[in-house]
């Protein structure tokens, strides 16, 4: 390791925060935390040598007050910010304030990160580098008679999508021309309420589509890597919650294809440190660029766990300016891996936040291959005020079967009460016939949530069981280390009904 900061704050709260604050500590870096008044009693605050107050609870009054996090950076004597996902980590006007005080911003610059924060600067300029980018308006439609228009010439379904958004935040599915003017509507007012900017352009929807995601490095002397792609395709509301690598879906040619293409899209703006190259790919394997995230993602740990490389500490060593210590032809990755978001949710009531106080938590015990990335506690308050994500539960295996496994034995020591988690829904999505066999796109909750409705409760414990009765044959015909005793499809079937009993 070069030259190093020896302090750095976090601008950000919850799980991220924390895995910031361990990266620093196993590098030797002092971490200063921030925290909202919401968050006065926050597992991040609870680990920092430091912790600053800097607000009410609403994030405009905290975390997204640009100059009371700079006031404390200076107070505090850090060197450098990390933003973690979301709030501010793709501010450009944020990035700018950093370079204009000497604090260093740990990712993009301000130019890259403006130019990709604008979906349809992002499109030209990606369109402009042979890059290819999915059917639709190449700027933000102006008013109602264009939108008619242009919506025309792309053809239906077509997605509404906020020029300066991510997330799912003000992005509309309009199937029919008859439902066109009230979705731009929604999605002009959403846009403005999330982002401050109104403005939305068209983009053509594809049918039956993957999203697949590469994750890029790029230091300071113009090195770019990627380290493979991720399946995204796991959505409720547009927004992921379960992330897999390698994709089912892909295959080496068309992989190593994408992540060619995922540099050169990086090299186009000049971006450096962590970022992620989006694609939607069709049932026909033909992939088109969808965006570029100027962060870390939420999903970034399947990546690490196959690969073995640090995501945060090569973002903190790029920042420092030292170079990558690796090449492409170094990453190799090994295995499989898995990660499932636990929001505080209800799954089986329109996915409502649950906010609240947790009773009682008992997380997963952990053996080989299972990682735990966490913001909570027993005794924790979740708040109202932001994202209801609590935590990550990731597993790795030498294949597909073995990750999934893991994680379902993971998942059934998972307990949390005092609220609604959605750790029951993803035992059920582990399970389904379409995601253990790796078929599936990003309708799949949609489709499930459709099986459910025209399935009663007696036949929904048979199709569990069965799925658990060929997934247990499998596991042990995939990790069977030599000859057993053969067991009877009865003892089998037991054990999945008591499986199920619990799911």
């Amino acid at each position: 390791m070069g030259k190093m900061f020896k302090k750095i704050l976090i601008a950000n709260r919850g799980e991220i925060a924390v895995r910031i604050i361990r990266a620093c500590r196993e590098m030797g870096i002092t971490p200063v935390a921030v925290y909202s008044d919401a968050d006065r009693k926050a597992l991040h605050v609870r680990l920092s040598e430091e912790a600053y107050p800097i607000g009410a609870s609403p994030p405009l009054e905290s975390y997204l007050n640009i100059e009371r996090i700079l006031n404390v950076a200076k107070a505090s004597g850090a060197e450098a910010i990390h933003p973690g996902y979301g709030f501010l980590a793709e501010n450009a006007e944020f990035v700018r304030r950093c370079e204009q005080e000497g604090v260093v911003f740990i990712g993009p610059a301000s130019e890259p990160m403006e130019l990709m924060g604008q979906k349809t600067t992002a499109r030209k300029t990606m369109k402009a580098a042979g890059i290819p980018i999915i059917p639709g308006t190449m700027d933000p439609v102006r008013d109602e008679a264009e939108l008619r228009l242009k919506a025309r010439e792309v053809g239906f379904p077509l997605l509404l999508k906020a020029s300066a958004g991510g997330g799912g935040k003000g992005l509309r599915l309009v199937k029919k021309e008859k439902d066109l003017v009230s979705a731009y509507r929604l999605a002009r007012s959403e846009s403005q309420s999330s982002f401050g900017d109104s403005s939305v352009y068209i983009e053509k929807y594809m049918e039956e589509p993957h999203h697949i995601e590469v994750q890029v490095l790029a230091d300071h002397d113009g090195h770019t890597v990627y380290l493979g792609e991720r399946e995204c395709s796991v959505q409720r509301r547009f927004q992921k919650i379960l992330e897999e690598t390698p994709s089912p879906f892909l295959d080496n040619t068309l992989r190593r294809e994408m992540g060619e293409v995922a540099v050169q899209a990086a090299a186009a703006v000049g971006y450096q440190n962590a970022g992620t190259v989006e694609f939607i790919v069709d049932k026909h394997k033909k992939f088109y660029f969808l965006e570029m995230n100027a962060r870390l993602q939420v999903e970034h740990p399947v990546t690490e766990m196959v690969t073995g490389i640090d995501l945060v500490k090569c973002q903190l060593e790029i920042a420092s300016g030292n170079p990558l210590p690796f090449s492409q032809a170094d990453i190799r990755p090994q295995g499989h891996s898995l990660e499932c978001r636990i929001y505080a949710e209800d799954p089986y009531n329109g996915f409502m936040p649950s906010p609240g106080r947790i009773e009682r938590l008992r997380a997963p015990a952990g053996g080989p291959g299972v990682r735990y990335d966490n913001g909570i506690y027993e005794g924790y308050e979740v708040p109202l005020d932001y994202d209801p994500l609590l935590s990550k539960l990731i597993t790795w295996g030498n294949t597909r079967e073995e990750a999934i496994h893991r994680m379902l034995r993971a998942l059934s020591e998972y307990q949390v009460y005092g609220i609604k988690t959605i750790i029951p829904f993803f035992q059920r999505i582990l399970l389904h016939p379409s995601f253990y066999e790796g078929i599936y796109n990003t309708h799949f909750i949609e489709e499930l949530e459709k099986e459910e409705e025209r399935v009663d409760p007696e036949e929904k414990t048979v199709a569990l069981i069965a799925a658990g009765i060929r997934s247990y044959r499998e596991s042990r015909q995939a990790f069977s280390a030599g000859p057993k005793k053969a067991q009877s499809n009865w003892k089998i079937k037991g054990r999945m009904e008591a499986f199920s009993r619990r799911v």
